[in-house]
């Protein structure tokens, strides 16, 4: 399954990118982004829990009007599959100063087994399905100022997690300029959130930094993550940098 899955974005996605160029002849899409980035250490969606060893991530984002559809890949370097999230998401607000994103996505996580067959120790990477959505509310404060409210709520079908909730409190600083010529930014998130999984929980902050030129592909990613007060069992602080391309 998972070789397929695989075959199938190595396929598609050089399809879909090249179908960019007659876009404007079919309008069946409006807008084609992605990205692809190595880290020192892959961090979840939920910056709690991290893979502990050097990843590489594959974002894509297919847009029609208020629609898209965003899937994101995770492998470990040496080619493990860690973790494929397929967003399907809606604009549902948008206005001058307010926004709100709903969206749902179904996910496969792997992980590592032991197995004995024949008396013969064999390895094998298990999938777990997951289903979760978001609620993201934003409100624009100032041109490159914002404050918004992230809530993500998950099920799992397989052993491992049954039920998750993560709320979020973040701000946004944007294209925050550190050249006097205005072509290197920053963009700055910081945000504090409540974390719950099966009735255990935790309360923790993090950071996302990045630091960008303008009209360049390529950004160092920064995330740092400290627990404040927990039940869950992670690590007490997190975190990772990470070269991103951007298209």
């Amino acid at each position: 399954m998972i070789k397929k899955l695989v075959l199938f974005c190595a396929l598609v996605f050089p399809c879909v990118i090249f179908s960019q160029e007659e876009k404007s002849k079919t309008k069946i899409i409006d807008d084609i982004s992605g990205s692809v980035s190595v880290t020192n250490n892959g961090i979840s969606l939920v910056p709690t829990f991290s893979l502990g060893d050097p990843a590489a991530q594959f974002n894509l984002k297919l847009a029609k009007k208020n629609f898209s559809f965003e899937p994101e890949m995770r492998f470990a370097l040496e080619g493990k599959p860690w973790s494929f999230l397929f967003w399907f998401r809606h604009q549902t607000i948008k206005t001058e100063k307010f926004k709100m994103r709903l969206g749902i996505h179904p996910a496969l996580n792997f992980r590592s087994v032991t197995v004995i067959e024949n008396e013969t120790e064999r390895t094998l990477i298990e999938s777990r399905r997951y289903l979760a959505a978001e609620v993201v509310p934003s409100y624009k404060l100032s041109e490159n100022t914002s404050i918004g409210i992230y809530y993500l709520i998950s099920k799992g079908f397989d052993d491992g997690l049954k039920n998750g909730h993560f709320l979020s409190l973040n701000m946004g600083f944007s294209n925050i300029p550190i050249a006097k010529n205005g072509a290197y930014y920053l963009n700055f998130t910081p945000q504090i959130y409540y974390l719950n999984l099966d009735l255990i929980d935790g309360i923790y902050t993090s950071a996302f930094i990045t630091l960008a030129k303008n009209e360049f592909p390529f950004s160092l990613q920064f995330i740092l993550n400290e627990k404040l007060n927990s039940n869950i069992v992670s690590k007490d602080f997190v975190w990772n940098i990470s070269l991103a391309f951007t298209f």
